[in-house]
């Protein structure tokens, strides 16, 4: 059954996201997309560890990818969930 819910999300800088901070949004198994902003900057070091080891796959890329990779996966049907640092 799919769920739709958007939630205010004050990450400006991907370097501080932690699996705390994801909390409200990875409550099950499925697939994490990740807007890090403009450009793209690698995850921080231990995250993609943890959530796999929670049965979530990482996906991280610009916000401009993550919202058309996040849009594919809605149409698929697939399970997952978004979150996206704003962009100008």
């Amino acid at each position: 059954m799919a769920r739709e819910k958007t939630l205010l999300w004050s990450v400006i800088d991907p370097g501080v996201i932690t699996l705390g901070g994801l909390g409200p949004v990875i409550d099950e198994p499925g697939i994490l997309v990740v807007g890090c902003g403009t450009g793209f900057m690698a995850p921080p070091p231990d995250l993609r560890a943890e959530l796999k080891a929670r049965g979530i796959s990482l996906e991280w890329m610009d916000t401009g990818a993550a919202c058309r990779t996040f849009n594919v996966l809605l149409t698929e049907e697939r399970e997952a969930v978004a979150a996206l640092i704003a962009v100008n």
